[in-house]
């Protein structure tokens, strides 16, 4: 398998990316995409808050949209597009740790400085010999100062997080998570001050203190995010997995010596030495040596492939036995496997169609719930005429309102899901390609080399009377070693297991879906199919017969003409992939139709679609008519996946809903793709499948529960069941659920780690 196309796919589009810190929920998520859409020049903006990155597209300076970003509240860092991917995962990594850690700390001062408020006001609720002591030991006024005086502590350390972000957002009139905390619990808080201090400003008998209610609520959210910040840190792992599978230094030899060096030394030409067991760290090809290479961490496929002077070898791969001296052929920062680490990371950083939902509502949700409290307060101000209690419902909406969960239900289930699917051989170039899939209706698989090996074999020769079989297969092999079409292979290798002598070729023609021609010792020399021959005026009709008998058989037909006169007819086979009946067969199990696309004659086309219960044949199909075969095919089923590896699929791979193609594809197949298939086999195509229905459907889950929880517990915070029922939802149990929330979409994300490779 060829998996050196992979590395040029990305770098296509100009783009400026952004690390971004100071982002907590969903609605920051728009606000900072507002933020870069007003900057002159900036033509579009996408932000991802699992990956805490911007994508942006225009002319804007990066200077200009960081300091737009900094005037807005967040603090950003560009990232080239040649940019160190370990060094900036490793910088990702120290700041994540680093978050973690203050959060813990600040979890854990919380905590000790939270728990005597809390003993000393709902332990005096519950316990009424407690509360006796408590009255005759310190009393009241003192009860409730002790209280303050940690609550405060609370709130201006740990909890300082939210004031200083929160307010400031709030006064700008672009409020966010933060801020709904940082009224939470301030209004707790100086409710509580004046019940203390000044109680004669409050109406007679609402002078209650709500001081642990304001800390608890910092005490969870801080716990919340806390574990949220372990879980996400985990979404990342697939990155971090294939960045630690290039080495930092190799064996350099130079002189007849071997040197330790970084690999920034090691520039592409020089030699380098890779022992058995060791970790091959630069994109090279085979000078001296022969071994099995294990690339199973780029691939996922467990068999090692043999390798030898000349052949190509990835970093990131794995030396069995021997020992290898190669020459590089890429710098660190140009190998395959840190292009497909390029890959996964714009695949995580992009968006499904089913969040555009998403943002929009999550941008407009924080102001929303702002007035749904105040809405709160007042209503039950007015019917209850306590204070107390319109402050305690209106407080709780604030609290258990948080878009955390929304904002991370999508974006986390990408993350996860991609970078999985790399680790499995599966490259999907942009996260909108995981909803695309699994909305499809129809395959559509091109024959050559996606259903077939692609490894065609010459199986018959039958020659023209005054031609002889050797002269005829030379002719045809030299004509066609000019040529990359997987047919021409079968010609070439044929000639060589003969050891024949081949004559020079000039003049060389590729007549697009037709065959090839060119001048050959003196000879204008032409191969191809049927049609070719009729373009040149050759009745081949009085080989019909023969030409069925072949095809029906399997066969591709090739007819061979020198200087206008027939020659001979060269029968070729294709064998298919072992494991294809069995993936067409999975398809069909999950409802799909299947459809085959080639340019191979209609009876070679309709013997393999029988062999394989293909649901639909489309043969002798032209390159440009690949198309139209797909609209065709698109119009009589709906959404279409196309799936090829040629030149001459690129166009039908770009004109489907969505395109894949096999690993072992050319570089314009593989551009054209929204999805890479590192293996060979179509069961890859279901491994695709798989992956992506149990991604969107974890998406789904994800914000089932993140609007759900919403939709169901901010009426409860608000007090609609207090009327019927007597139910009041405490702040202390908004702060736990909405901490919850978060948590358990990111929980629920990491799941798909677990996804393994279809067996159909």
């Amino acid at each position: 398998m060829n998996i050196g196309q992979v590395a040029s796919v990305t770098g296509l589009n100009a783009k400026i990316t952004l690390n971004i810190s100071g982002m907590h929920c969903g609605s920051c998520v728009g606000k900072v995409e507002k933020i870069l859409q007003a900057v002159p020049g900036v033509s579009t903006a996408t932000v991802n808050l699992a990956t805490e990155q911007a994508q942006v597209e225009g002319s804007a300076a990066t200077a200009e949209l960081l300091a737009a970003l900094e005037r807005g509240g967040y603090q950003a860092q560009a990232l080239t597009a040649k940019a160190d991917n370990q060094a900036v995962m490793q910088h990702k990594t120290a700041e994540k740790q680093t978050e973690q850690a203050l959060l813990l700390r600040d979890l854990w001062l919380a905590a000790v400085l939270t728990l005597p408020v809390f003993v000393l006001e709902m332990g005096a609720h519950l316990i009424p010999a407690f509360h006796h002591w408590l009255m005759a030991t310190l009393g009241q006024s003192l009860n409730w100062q002790l209280q303050c005086v940690l609550t405060t502590l609370v709130l201006l350390g740990p909890g300082r997080r939210f004031i200083q972000t929160g307010i400031p957002l709030l006064l700008k009139g672009q409020p966010e998570m933060n801020s709904l905390v940082a009224l939470g619990t301030l209004s707790a808080w100086g409710f509580s001050v004046v019940a203390t201090f000044m109680p004669q400003l409050l109406p007679e008998g609402s002078a209650q203190v709500y001081f642990e209610a304001a800390a608890v609520i910092v005490t969870l959210i801080l716990s919340g995010r806390y574990l949220e910040a372990r879980a996400k840190g985990q979404t990342g792992a697939a990155i971090q997995q294939l960045l630690s599978l290039q080495p930092d230094t190799a064996t350099l030899l130079k002189n007849g010596q071997q040197y330790r060096v970084a690999l920034s030394d090691i520039k592409p030409g020089d030699i380098v030495l890779v022992k058995a067991g060791e970790r091959i760290a630069l994109d090279a090809v085979v000078v001296q040596g022969t071994s099995y290479i294990d690339e199973s961490m780029l691939t996922g496929e467990p068999v090692a492939k043999a390798k030898q002077p000349d052949d190509a070898v990835y970093a990131g791969t794995v030396n069995k036995q021997g020992v290898l001296q190669l020459r590089v052929s890429k710098a660190a920062g140009d190998t395959v496997l840190a292009q497909i680490i390029n890959l996964v990371q714009q695949a995580q950083s992009g968006k499904l169609p089913i969040q555009a939902l998403v943002d929009k509502v999550t941008a407009i949700f924080v102001p929303l719930v702002i007035v749904l409290a105040l809405l709160t307060f007042s209503v039950w101000l007015w019917f209850s005429s306590s204070l107390s209690l319109a402050l305690v419902n209106a407080v709780a909406v604030l609290i258990i309102a948080c878009p955390c969960a929304m904002g991370l239900a999508t974006p986390t289930s990408i993350m996860v899901g991609t970078g999985r699917a790399a680790q499995l051989g599966i490259l999907f170039r942009k996260g909108s390609a995981l909803q695309t899939l699994q909305d499809c209706k129809v395959i559509a698989l091109d024959k050559t080399g996606t259903l077939t090996l692609g490894k065609p074999q010459l199986t018959d020769t039958l020659v023209e009377t005054g031609f002889s079989a050797e002269h005829v297969l030379a002719m045809a092999a030299a004509l066609e070693q000019q040529s990359e079409h997987p047919l021409a292979e079968a010609l070439v290798s044929a000639a060589a297991k003969q050891q024949l002598s081949l004559p020079p070729v000039t003049d060389f023609n590729v007549h697009s879906g037709l065959g090839v021609s060119g001048m050959v010792n003196a000879q204008h020399v032409a191969i191809g199919a049927d049609r070719f021959m009729q373009q040149l005026k050759l009745d081949v009709s009085a080989k019909a017969a023969q030409a069925n008998a072949l095809s029906a058989s399997g066969k591709t037909v090739l007819y061979l003409a020198v200087d206008n006169q027939l020659a001979a007819m060269l029968a070729v086979a294709d064998t298919l992939k072992p494991d294809a009946a069995k993936a067409i067969a999975a398809m069909h199990r999950l409802g799909l139709k299947v459809a085959m696309v080639s340019g191979d004659n209609r009876h070679t086309a309709n013997t393999i679609a029988q062999q394989l219960n293909i649901d639909t044949v489309l043969a002798e199909v032209l390159p440009q008519g690949k198309v139209d075969a797909v609209k065709q095919l698109r119009q009589q089923y709906g959404a279409l996946a196309f799936v090829g590896d040629g030149i001459n699929d690129a166009p039908a791979l770009a004109e489907a809903d969505i395109g894949l193609a096999v690993g072992n594809g050319t570089d314009i197949a593989i551009e054209a793709a929204d999805v890479v298939l590192m293996h060979t086999d179509v069961m890859a195509v279901l491994s695709a499948l798989s992956i992506s229905r149990t991604t969107l459907r974890n998406i789904r889950q994800n914000l089932f529960w993140a609007f759900g929880y919403n939709v169901l517990l901010l009426p409860v915070a608000a007090g609609v069941l207090y009327p019927a029922f007597g139910i009041l939802l405490s702040p202390m149990l908004a702060a736990g659920a909405m901490a919850l929330s978060s948590v358990f979409v990111v929980t629920n994300a990491l799941r798909l780690r677990r996804l393994a490779l279809s067996q159909g």
